[in-house]
């Protein structure tokens, strides 16, 4: 068992799901890679799902979503894809189906009390076939002094998840943002636009297959190619 700074004892994660193997520092393909670190190899895992028991109050925050999903008649292994501790934190992998039903129960059950969503957090896994983009919500509850985290995937051929501004209006701005960027749409959000690019922009920034770009700089009479047309030191 180790700690997670907080006096809450949790167990060792279980090994990950290897999503990649990556060579060069930052995994660049075609001469991308200018950091001479060719030779580097990693491995790239996202966090296997923990077993019980989880360590301190992460228990019965599980024990209590479960019962009363059950009581609603939704199968707490319908809903909840897996559950994780890594790093000393709890995390429920939802899947999208369920999330509204999932968020709306942490937030009105008097044990769990989540009021507040701190935001959404996009991610693209380009390797996590069929799971490709991430949304991850942060909950607290205040009553109870605790930080959670759901997190619910979708694939790049379909990227559609609920909107939780029903739930937790203060996500308005966040999943707009996180389309933005992304591309997620969040079904039933009550204005889905670009809140950061113009809104004649093609493609999303942040996705990792989204071209790098950048300009030619001009430094003490050299010019300096754009990152994407730098040849590789590997």
């Amino acid at each position: 068992m180790n700690g997670n700074g907080n006096g809450v004892p949790v167990p060792r994660e279980a090994a990950g799901d290897v999503i990649r193997v990556r060579k060069g520092m930052f995994g660049a393909e075609n001469g991308g890679d200018t950091s001479g670190y060719g030779g580097l190899v990693r491995t790239i895992a996202l966090p296997g799902a923990s077993a019980r028991p989880y360590g301190g109050w992460f228990d019965e925050v599980a024990d209590e979503l479960e019962g009363a999903l059950e009581e609603q008649g939704l199968l707490p292994e319908n809903a909840i894809e897996k559950t994780v501790v890594d790093r000393g934190e709890l995390t429920f992998h939802i899947a999208r189906e369920h999330l509204v039903r999932v968020a709306q129960t942490l937030r009105d059950d008097p044990a769990l009390r989540f009021e507040l969503c701190t935001g959404v957090s996009g991610v693209h896994f380009l390797e996590d076939k069929g799971r490709e983009l991430h949304a991850v919500y942060h909950l607290r509850s205040i009553t109870h002094n605790r930080l959670i985290r759901l997190e619910v995937s979708a694939p790049d051929a379909d990227p559609h998840v609920p909107s939780l501004v029903s739930v937790y209006p203060t996500n308005d701005w966040h999943e707009r943002e996180t389309y933005d960027f992304f591309g997620l749409i969040f079904d039933g959000h009550p204005a889905l636009t670009r809140i950061m690019m113009p809104d004649d922009w093609q493609g999303f920034p942040q996705r990792k297959d989204y071209p790098l770009g950048g300009i030619p700089v001009e430094y003490k009479g050299a010019q300096i190619p754009a990152p994407d047309q730098r040849r590789s030191y590997s």
